[in-house]
């Protein structure tokens, strides 16, 4: 047990594996305490673990690049699975300590969870503290002049806007005074994070770097290398145009406001190009503000007028697109890509989700779930504010007759065909002419580059027009019901 003048403080990590502008961190390290590092693997039951497998891999390497990053400082992170309270209950019992801190979390099953700790603790005179960190606004504080929260994306994002900067992000802790805790930590190997049989994600890392190291890294080069230009550029899916900084907002390695302080006074950057990049850093806290105020958003329509919309939900059809064999090029190339690299170009996850939706007429819900199992920056606010906006379902979403053709859409936004001959490689040798449209090329030009429509790639699983005016008249019966 600690000594009176020695006792602890747990710093609880969560979705903030990251020393950078960590509140919660900068707290404990100034208590003038010793810090007992923690992280918990909370059971799925709690609606807390992590989304899906993609990511259980993006949490594995990102807590050994923690591990590593507090050895540097002389501690280690403690690793223990649990429900929260239990876990956090115990180690105040067996180390003394009369303080936990964490930073905050704004989903609804991380909310009802800390505040029952909260108040759990605080009735047992332990102080219990949280921190923002997570997102640049508050969204119990951000609301219309009615007090209302925000329903649409426009008015949110003036309103962010007139917040001025967000708080300057805290330099990184250059000393940290650890307890030494005796027991054990569980092994992070004991986690089975890392898929093995089959070993589906081992190009991963020929794309990702996890760590707060390789984020900061991805984050300098995106403002010296691609800022500039990025309205523009950030449409072409065959292009490294993004700043691919998702994944390390999803788990906290890096904060919003150290990416927004960043890109800050860059003078060769056009405003157009910079303002833009933070509009995509809003869509994220505005995605936050609906999970927040409305949370049944990764679930149930946001406009409840489109629970009458007569989804077909053919099983068959669902696995054809999760498997990229649609037929048509540009969302074959889309789905392979986030099979094999556990991320998917945003244009692309539009029109990807667009041919689900509303050319297969399959529920979002479904869609959702599988981003959600195979995005290694999946994210609860994010992935399911994004497909009800491509619903017609969600806030401030686009309408539902907005229906992309995905032939057009591929050959607007790559028409050179390079990220379908990188994703889609059977049709690698057809021109730029039949790259998007194979069902359309001469039988003479298909021989001639070895492809065999319904065998080597297939026919389209359905005809665009005749799906659009399915899905139009579907639409339209249900706008009958409302």
């Amino acid at each position: 047990m600690a000594t009176e003048n020695a006792k602890p403080v747990i710093l609880w990590f969560r979705k903030d594996l990251r020393l950078d502008d960590n509140r919660a961190l900068h707290a404990a390290c100034t208590s003038g305490r010793p810090v007992i590092p923690v992280y918990i693997r909370e059971p799925r039951s709690d609606g807390t673990a992590p989304l899906g497998a993609a990511q259980c891999w993006w949490l594995h390497h990102s807590l050994e690049s923690m591990q590593v990053a507090l050895r540097k400082l002389g501690g280690s992170l403690h690793l223990v699975s649990g429900h929260a309270l239990d876990e956090l209950s115990d180690l105040v019992a067996y180390s003394g300590a009369e303080t936990v801190l964490w930073n905050r979390r704004y989903d609804p099953a991380g909310i009802a969870i800390d505040t029952q700790i909260k108040r759990t603790l605080a009735g047992r005179g332990i102080e219990a503290r949280s921190f923002p960190g997570q997102l640049l606004h508050d969204p119990s504080k951000l609301m219309t002049g009615a007090g209302t929260p925000y329903r649409t994306y426009t008015p949110f994002w003036r309103a962010l806007e007139k917040l001025g900067e967000p708080c300057e992000p805290l330099d990184p802790p250059t000393k940290i005074r650890f307890w030494n805790l005796p027991r054990a930590s569980e092994p992070l190997a004991d986690w089975t994070l890392l898929p093995t049989r089959p070993n589906w994600a081992k190009e991963f890392s020929d794309i990702w770097i996890p760590g707060e190291a390789a984020a900061h890294r991805r984050l300098s080069d995106f403002v010296e290398e691609d800022l500039q230009g990025y309205r523009l550029n950030r449409e072409l899916p065959s292009r490294q145009a993004t700043s691919r900084l998702s994944p390390y907002l999803a788990l906290g390695i890096i904060s919003p406001a150290r990416v927004w302080h960043v890109t800050r006074g860059s003078k060769r950057v056009p405003v157009e190009d910079l303002v833009h990049f933070r509009k995509e850093l809003a869509w994220r806290e505005f995605s936050y503000h609906l999970l927040y105020h409305f949370p049944g958003l990764p679930n149930t329509n946001w406009n409840d007028r489109m629970d009458a919309f007569p989804w077909e939900n053919d099983r068959q059809h669902f696995e054809i697109w999760t498997k990229g064999l649609t037929g048509y090029p540009i969302v074959d190339a889309g789905m392979r890509q986030l099979w094999r690299h556990g991320y998917m170009h945003n244009r692309v996850r539009m029109i990807a989700a667009s041919f689900l939706i509303k050319d297969l007429m399959v529920d979002w819900r479904l869609g959702e779930s599988w981003f959600r199992d195979t995005l290694i920056d999946a994210d609860p606010a994010n992935n399911a504010a994004s497909w009800q906006w491509v619903a017609g379902s969600g806030a401030d979403a686009s309408p539902f007759f907005r229906i992309f053709n995905p032939t057009l859409q591929g050959e607007r936004f790559d028409p050179d065909g390079a990220y379908i001959r990188e994703f889609v490689p059977e049709l690698a040798n057809l021109d730029n002419r039949y790259i998007h449209r194979p069902f359309d090329a001469p039988a003479d030009v298909l021989a001639k580059t070895g492809i065999k429509l319904g065998t080597t790639y297939p026919m389209p699983v359905v005809n665009h027009a005749f799906a659009r005016d399915r899905a139009l008249e579907a639409y339209n019966a249900t706008k009958g019901a409302f």
